[in-house]
C-alpha cells in the first residue's frame, strides 16, 4: 500500500497541521524512547555494579558464619582438651569426658582420641577411643582395627607428626556416624609436654549446608562450599536447583580455562552460564580467609537481578504509549482552537517562561544557605526590582579563608543578569586557585573587557578574610564602601578604581585591613542607597549607618539580624513606593574564639635538610607531651617535614642562608604548626602534586608534595605577612561529631 491515497485524503481535509503535529509526535516518541534505552542501560550498569557489592557482602557474611561455627568448634576442642589431658593415665575414663563433649554439641557427630601406637603397653598397640553420636545415645568405644589406620589419616599427619591443629576437607564417614563431616584434631601432651597422639572431632556439615542456604536475597539464589581443590562440599536441597545445574558449575568453577572476571572491587571472581530452565546466570565465588581455605559459591540469575528493571521499562513504554496517545487525541481536538491565540500573547508567554527560568537559574548561581562556624557567621540576601537581576554576591571557605565579593551590573533585565552569570562564574573559577583579590579582580576586567561593545560595566568588591588571624585583603572596583560594624559605624577605607569591564589595562591594587575580633562586615549594593520614596528622597548613607548603630547597640550584629533590619527599614522608608533597582547585601561577622592554649614550642632552623632530624626530634617531642598516639605522632611528622623542605628548598634561591621557625601551639581542640620564614613569597598550596609513582627509596626529601600534606592534615593556610610567609598546618584533635 502506498502514501499517495493517504496524502490525497490529508490535503481534502486540509489537515497538514494534524499530519505535523502526528510527525512531532512520533519523533518525540522515538526521541523519548532513545532516552529510555539509554536510562534503561545506565540503570542496569548501575543494579550490576550494586549487585556486585551486595554478593560480595553476602559472600563475607556467609564466610563469617561458616568461620564462626568451626572457630566455636575449635574453641571446644580446646576447652576439653585439658580434661582429657587429666585422664592420660587412666584412659577408661576418657570415654566419659569425649563422651560428654559429643552429647552437648548437637553438631558433633564423634569425638575421637587417637594415641600413638603402642603408648599403653597394657592395651592395643593401636589404640583410638571414640564417642559416637547414634540418634539421641552416645555410644563409645575402641574404634582402631586392622581395617581401621588412624595414623594413616590426614588429621594424625597433622597434628601428631607436624604439631599442627587443622580442619579436614569433608568426607564421608563410613565407620562411625555415617555422616558427611569435616574433622578438627589437635595435638596434645603429656605431663612431660611430649606428644602422646591427636584429639578432635567430627562436625556434620548440615549446620554448615543450612547456614549457607538461608536468607537469600533472591527466591532461585543458592550456595555452593567447595574445597581448595574444588570438591563439593555442601549443595541445596533439590527444591532449589538440580543436581545437573550444580555439576555444571562446579566444572566451570574448576575448569582453569572457563572465561571469568573480577567483580568492581576486585574482592571475587564471577562465572557467567545459561542454563535451559532460568536462563542467563552469574556464580560468585571467593575464597575465606585463613584455614580451611574453602571457596563459597553464590549463584543468581539474571531474570530476578534485573526482572524489577525490565518489568518496569516495559511498563514506561506502555506508558509513553498510552500517553502519547492520549496527546494525539487532545492535539487532534485543540487543533481547530490553535489558529485562534494571538501571537502577541505566544510571545509573552514564552518570554514570562524564560524570565521565569532565567530567574531561578539566576537564584541558584548565588549561595542559598549561610556560613555559620566558630570563627565566623556569613549569610547574603538578595532582592530583584525585575524578573532577573544585575547584581551579584558570592562566599565560600577555601584553606581557612573566607573568599567572599558583591557587586553590580550597569543596567537591567536579562542583559545585566548574563553579564552578573559570567562576572559570578569567573570569580567562582579564580578563586579556587587565587588568593590575591587583586589578581582575580585582574582577570575578570580583562574576561569582562574582552567583546564588550555594548560598554556594560561592573561595580565589585572582592574580599579574602584570613580566619585564623583576621586579616582582610580586599581590591574595590567602584563599589560603595563597605561598613564595619565594631566599637562603632565606619565605613572601610578602599580605593574607588574603576569598574571592571572599561579598560583591560587598568591596575587594581590590593588593600589590607586587620578585622576587629567581634566585628561585623556589612556590604550592600547601590539599591540600598537609592531607595525612593513617594517623594523621591533616597534612604542613603547616613540612615544605613544609623540603622547598623541602632542595631549595634542593641548588641544585635550578626549577618541575618542585621540585613533583615537594613531591608524593613528600606521597606518602611519607601513606604510603597516601587522598588527601582536590585537590592543586595552581605554580611560577616567575624568572631575567633579564644581558646585556652596547653601547649606552646618554638624551633629554630636554618635553611639546611641536615637539620630535617633535628625537626623530627621536635615534632616527636610535642607529640609525646600530649599524649597522641604513633600513627598520629607518624603523620604529624611526615606532614611538617614536607612542608619545611618545600619551604628550604623553594623560599631561599640556591646558596643564600636564612631561617626558619616552626612554632606548635596547641589546645584542647586542635594542634597547629606555624612554619614562618623570610625567603622570597613563596605559596606552597599553588605548587603541582607530587610523583608519587617514585619509590621511597628513589624519592628526595620533601619529594611527595604539598598533596600529601594537605591529604595528612585537616587544613592548610598560607599567608604573606610583614614581608614574612607564614603557612599553618593544623590537625583536629578532637573527632568531629
Amino acid at each position: 500500500m502506498t502514501l499517495r491515497p493517504i496524502i490525497d485524503i490529508i490535503k481534502r481535509h486540509r489537515s497538514w497541521r494534524a499530519l505535523s503535529a502526528i510527525a512531532i509526535i512520533l519523533l518525540a516518541g522515538a526521541l523519548i524512547e532513545l532516552l529510555s534505552l539509554v536510562q534503561y542501560n545506565y540503570a542496569h550498569s548501575l543494579v550490576k555494579e550494586e549487585l556486585d557489592y551486595r554478593i560480595e557482602n553476602e559472600l563475607t557474611i556467609k564466610s563469617i558464619r561458616v568461620k564462626g561455627m568451626l572457630k566455636s568448634s575449635e574453641k571446644m576442642v580446646k576447652n576439653y582438651l585439658w580434661p582429657v589431658q587429666r585422664q592420660i593415665d587412666d584412659p577408661d575414663n576418657i570415654y566419659n569426658v569425649i563422651g560428654h563433649l559429643v552429647a552437648t554439641n548437637s553438631d558433633v557427630m564423634s569425638s575421637f582420641v587417637a594415641f600413638i601406637p603402642g603408648y599403653f603397653p597394657n592395651r592395643e598397640h593401636h589404640f583410638e577411643p571414640v564417642a559416637i553420636r547414634s540418634g539421641d545415645s552416645i555410644i563409645t568405644k575402641q574404634l582402631a582395627s586392622k581395617t581401621h589406620d588412624y595414623t594413616q589419616r590426614e588429621f594424625y599427619h597433622e597434628a601428631v607428626e607436624s604439631n599442627f591443629s587443622n580442619w579436614t576437607d569433608p568426607y564421608q564417614d563410613t565407620e562411625a556416624s555415617g555422616q558427611i563431616v569435616t574433622t578438627y584434631a589437635m595435638p596434645f601432651t603429656d605431663n612431660t609436654g611430649k606428644i602422646v597422639g591427636a584429639f578432635g572431632i567430627d562436625l556434620s556439615t548440615k549446620g554448615i549446608i543450612d547456614t549457607l542456604n538461608t536468607r537469600h536475597n533472591f527466591p532461585s539464589t543458592f550456595f555452593l562450599l567447595l574445597t581448595e581443590d574444588g570438591q563439593l562440599i555442601s549443595s541445596p536441597d533439590s527444591s532449589k536447583t538440580q543436581h545437573s545445574d550444580v555439576s555444571t558449575i562446579v566444572s566451570m568453577i574448576n575448569d582453569t580455562c572457563c572465561e571469568r572476571k573480577l567483580s568492581s572491587s576486585g574482592h571475587s571472581k564471577i562465572i557467567t552460564f545459561h542454563d535451559k530452565e532460568n536462563g542467563k546466570g552469574y556464580a560468585y565465588y571467593a575464597y575465606m580467609k585463613g584455614q580451611p581455605h574453602w571457596k563459597v559459591v553464590m549463584v543468581c540469575y539474571d531474570k530476578e537481578v534485573f526482572g524489577k528493571l525490565k518489568t518496569m521499562r516495559r511498563n514506561f513504554l506502555l506508558l509513553i504509549l498510552g500517553v502519547f496517545s492520549l496527546i494525539g487525541f487532545i492535539l487532534y481536538r485543540v487543533n481547530q482552537y490553535v489558529k485562534r491565540l494571538h501571537e502577541s500573547r505566544l510571545n509573552k508567554q514564552r518570554t514570562d517562561s524564560e524570565l521565569n527560568i532565567a530567574q531561578k537559574i539566576q537564584s541558584e548561581m548565588l549561595p542559598n544557605h549561610s556560613i555559620t562556624r566558630g570563627d565566623v557567621d556569613v549569610s547574603g540576601k538578595q532582592i530583584t526590582a525585575l524578573e532577573v537581576g544585575g547584581d551579584l554576591f558570592d562566599y565560600f571557605i577555601r584553606d581557612e579563608k573566607l573568599f567572599f565579593c558583591i557587586g553590580d551590573v550597569s543596567g537591567k533585565g536579562i542583559p545585566s543578569s548574563l553579564v552578573m552569570a559570567v562576572v559570578h562564574s569567573s570569580f567562582r573559577s579564580l578563586s579556587m586557585h587565587e588568593s590575591n583579590p587583586s589578581h582575580i579582580m585582574k582577570l575578570i576586567n580583562e574576561a569582562s573587557c574582552e567583546g564588550n561593545e555594548t560598554n556594560m560595566f561592573v561595580t565589585l568588591f572582592i574580599g579574602v578574610l584570613d580566619l585564623p588571624t583576621g586579616r582582610l585583603r580586599y581590591c574595590n572596583a567602584g563599589h560603595d564602601a563597605p561598613l564595619i560594624i565594631s566599637d562603632g559605624v565606619n565605613p572601610l577605607p578602599v580605593n574607588a578604581n574603576l569598574p571592571i569591564g572599561l579598560f583591560n589595562d587598568f591596575k587594581y591594587v590590593q588593600q589590607q585591613e586587620q578585622l576587629p575580633n567581634g566585628s561585623t562586615l556589612f556590604l550592600y549594593t547601590d539599591g540600598l542607597t537609592e531607595a525612593s520614596n513617594e517623594a523621591h528622597q533616597l534612604f542613603g548613607l547616613q540612615r544605613i549607618i544609623d540603622t547598623a548603630q541602632q542595631y549595634l547597640e542593641q548588641g544585635q550584629t550578626s549577618p541575618t539580624v542585621l540585613m533583615d533590619a537594613m531591608h524593613q527599614h528600606a521597606t518602611e522608608f519607601a513606604d510603597g513606593a516601587q522598588q527601582s533597582d536590585d537590592l543586595t547585601m552581605l554580611a560577616i561577622h567575624y568572631h575567633r574564639p579564644e581558646e585556652a592554649i596547653v601547649l606552646q614550642e618554638t624551633k629554630h632552623l636554618s635553611n639546611d635538610v641536615k637539620q630535617v632530624p633535628e625537626l623530627n626530634q621536635f615534632i616527636q617531642s610535642v607529640a609525646g607531651k600530649l599524649n597522641l598516639n604513633h600513627s598520629v605522632s607518624s603523620q604529624l611528622m611526615l606532614a611538617v617535614e614536607e612542608a619545611v623542605v618545600n619551604v628550604m628548598s623553594y623560599a631561599y634561591p640556591l646558596g643564600t642562608k636564612g631561617n626558619i621557625t616552626v612554632e606548635a601551639r596547641a589546645t584542647e581542640q586542635w594542634l597547629k604548626f606555624i612554619i614562618t620564614d623570610q625567603g622570597k613569597a613563596f605559596d606552597p598550596t599553588q605548587g603541582g602534586d607530587a610523583d608519587i609513582t617514585l619509590s621511597a627509596e628513589d624519592r628526595p626529601i620533601g619529594g611527595l608534595g604539598i598533596l600529601l600534606v594537605q591529604q595528612l592534615m585537616d587544613s592548610i593556610n598560607y599567608e604573606r605577612i610583614d614581608g614574612n610567609n607564614v603557612l599553618t598546618l593544623k590537625k583536629d584533635l578532637q573527632p568531629k561529631q
